[in-house]
C-alpha cells in the first residue's frame, strides 16, 4: 500500500512487519501490529464475546492481570468518553493489561465518543494488539484453557523474544495471587451519583432511605450508581477494612463488591470480616467476588475454571423466580456448588456450564450472585437483584 493510497483513502495502511506480539508460556508466539501504549505486559489471556462495552470492559477492576482478547472483530468503532470508564480507581493496574484484537481501530461513528481507542489505551498505558485470528486464539483458550502471556508493543518492530518468553514462562499466574490491594480504594468515600439517562446525563440520589457500607474489592461505578438508584447512601470503604469500623457506620446493609484474582487470597483478610456481619445479621448483597467471598464465609471452597465466563450473552437459570437472564460475566474462579453448606441454597445456575452463580442464606439475611447485573446485556433482566437487598434491609428495619 503507497502513500498515495492511504491518503487516498482506499485502505488502511500497516507496517511490513509486526509491531506487537502476543508471547504465550508456551513458548508460542503471535504476531501483529501494536496500538495504544507501548512497552510489554505480563498477564493471564481471556476472550470476551460481548459485542459492545468494550471500554467498560477494559476498564472493570475485576480484568486487573488479564490480557483481553475480544472475539468481536470491530471493537473501536465507537470511540470513547469519559462517562463509560468503570473503575473508580484510575491507577494503570486497576484494568486490563492489555487487549488483542482483529481488525484496524477505525475513527469513531457515535455521538458521544469524545476520543480514539488507540489514543485513549495510550493515556491509560493499556498495550494493543491488533491483526490478530482472535478465532484461533479463542479455540486455543477454549481447548487448552487460559494461558500467561505478555503482550509487547514496540513501534520499531523491534523485540527481544528470548527475554519476552522468559518473562511469559516465569509469571506465576493469577491463581494464588490477591490482585485487590491493586484496584481498591486508599480511603473511604461516599458515593451518590445515579444512573445515566439520555440528554440528563447522571443524576443525584437527594432523598436516600438506607445506608449501605460497599466494600471495594474492585467495584464499579455502575454498580455504586444501582445502589444509588435503589435509594441507598452509600459509603465505600477499602477492602481491608475491619468488622468494627464497618459497624461504627452504622449500615443498613453491606454490600460485596466484584473484583480480580484468587478468591481464597482475598478470603484471608475479607471472610472474617464478612462471618462477623453474618453473625450480627447485617443484610449481605454480593456481587463476582463478592459472591466468592459469602460463599467462602460459610464454608464452601473456589475452583479455578479452565477459560472462565467473560461475556455479555451468557444464560443463567434463577431458581427463585423460574426465569432464564441473560447476563454479563466476568469471572475466571467458581464457587464449588458441591461445597455449600445445607443454609446456602443455589439460586442462579450457569446454563452453558452448570456453574454455581447464585446463593442464599436460608438463616442470614444475605445472597449473592456470580454475573454483573449492573451491565445490563440483558438489558434489565437482573435489576430486581439490588431491590431484593432493599427490600432485605427494610425487612431488618421492621
Amino acid at each position: 500500500m503507497t502513500e498515495v493510497q492511504e491518503k487516498a483513502g482506499l485502505a488502511p495502511w500497516t507496517p511490513s512487519r509486526a509491531t506487537a506480539l502476543l508471547v504465550l508460556a508456551d513458548g508460542t508466539v503471535i504476531e501483529g501490529f501494536g496500538l495504544g501504549a507501548s512497552g510489554h505486559a505480563v498477564g493471564e489471556v481471556c476472550f470476551n464475546t460481548a459485542m459492545t462495552g468494550y471500554q467498560e470492559i477494559m476498564t472493570d477492576p475485576s480484568y486487573a492481570g488479564q490480557i483481553i482478547t475480544f472475539t468481536f472483530p470491530h471493537i473501536g468503532n465507537v470511540g470513547v468518553n469519559n462517562e463509560d470508564i468503570e473503575t473508580v480507581n484510575m491507577a494503570a493496574s486497576a484494568g486490563a493489561r492489555g487487549v488483542v484484537l482483529q481488525a484496524p481501530v477505525t475513527d469513531p461513528s457515535n455521538y458521544r465518543a469524545t476520543q480514539n481507542l488507540d489514543a485513549w489505551l495510550k493515556a491509560r498505558g493499556i498495550i494493543g494488539l491488533r491483526g490478530v485470528d482472535t478465532r484461533a486464539l479463542t479455540a486455543l483458550i477454549r481447548e487448552k484453557g487460559m494461558p500467561n502471556a505478555v503482550v509487547a508493543h514496540a513501534p520499531d518492530g523491534v523485540f527481544d523474544i528470548a527475554a519476552l518468553k522468559k518473562e511469559a514462562a516465569a509469571w506465576p499466574g493469577i491463581d494464588g495471587m490477591d490482585l485487590v490491594p491493586g484496584v481498591t480504594a486508599a480511603q473511604r468515600y461516599d458515593w451518590d451519583e445515579t444512573t445515566w439517562s439520555l440528554e440528563a446525563g447522571y443524576g443525584r440520589q437527594s432523598a436516600p432511605a438506607r445506608r449501605v457500607v460497599a466494600i471495594d474489592y474492585g467495584v464499579k461505578r455502575n454498580i455504586l450508581r444501582l445502589l444509588a438508584d435503589a435509594g441507598c447512601a452509600v459509603t465505600v470503604v477499602p477492602a481491608t477494612t475491619t468488622a468494627a469500623e464497618i459497624f461504627a457506620l452504622k449500615p443498613d446493609g453491606v454490600f460485596l463488591s466484584n473484583g480480580p484474582g484468587d478468591p481464597a487470597e482475598t478470603g484471608e483478610y475479607a471472610v472474617p470480616v464478612i462471618r462477623a456481619l453474618l453473625d450480627s445479621k447485617t443484610p449481605v448483597f454480593g456481587i463476582c467476588l463478592g459472591h466468592q467471598m459469602l460463599a467462602l464465609a460459610v464454608g464452601a471452597t473456589t475452583v479455578k475454571m479452565k477459560q472462565g465466563h467473560h461475556g455479555a450473552n451468557h444464560p443463567v437459570m434463577d431458581y427463585t423466580t423460574g426465569k432464564v437472564e441473560i447476563v454479563s460475566m466476568n469471572h475466571g474462579f467458581a464457587v464449588d456448588a458441591k461445597t455449600l453448606p445445607a443454609n446456602a441454597r443455589e439460586t442462579h445456575r450457569s446454563l452453558f456450564d452448570g456453574s454455581n452463580c447464585g446463593v442464599s442464606l436460608t438463616d442470614r439475611p444475605a445472597f449473592s450472585v456470580q454475573h454483573h447485573p449492573e451491565a445490563s446485556p440483558g438489558p434489565r433482566d437482573s435489576h430486581y437483584l439490588f431491590r431484593r437487598f432493599v427490600e432485605l434491609m427494610d425487612k431488618k428495619a421492621a
